[in-house]
């Protein structure tokens, strides 16, 4: 989502993720010192919130496991908003060798 905000509209603060996930500025606050102490973030008091290259690298592989699991859900024939909804969730939990299958299944039926 950070890297989503970064990317649409030159930065991202709290209360867009706030907004974004329903959840309170304190949750927000809380889960963003952990991506500072885990090195995926920087941030300021009142600033807003910057990926750091490893931070980028995560989202993008984050990106494209979503991708790969909406892809499959609709390729399966699961309604766009179903798909979008349950993908969410798959993506967390779903481990490499599943997710491999999901791609293979995904090119066979494009091919």
């Amino acid at each position: 989502a950070i890297a989503e905000f970064t990317d649409t509209s030159g930065d991202c603060r709290g209360k867009d993720l706030s907004e974004r996930f329903q959840v309170t500025a304190v949750t927000v606050n809380r889960t963003v010192a952990r991506l500072v102490r885990d090195g995926f973030v920087t941030t300021e008091p009142y600033g807003p919130i910057k990926l750091t290259s490893e931070g980028r690298e995560l989202a993008e592989r984050v990106s494209q496991r979503h991708e790969t699991v909406l892809s499959f859900l609709l390729a399966l024939g699961v309604s766009e908003a179903a798909a979008v909804n349950d993908a969410e969730g798959i993506e967390h939990h779903v481990c490499d060798e599943t997710l491999s299958k999901m791609r293979q299944f995904i090119q066979g039926k494009s091919q």
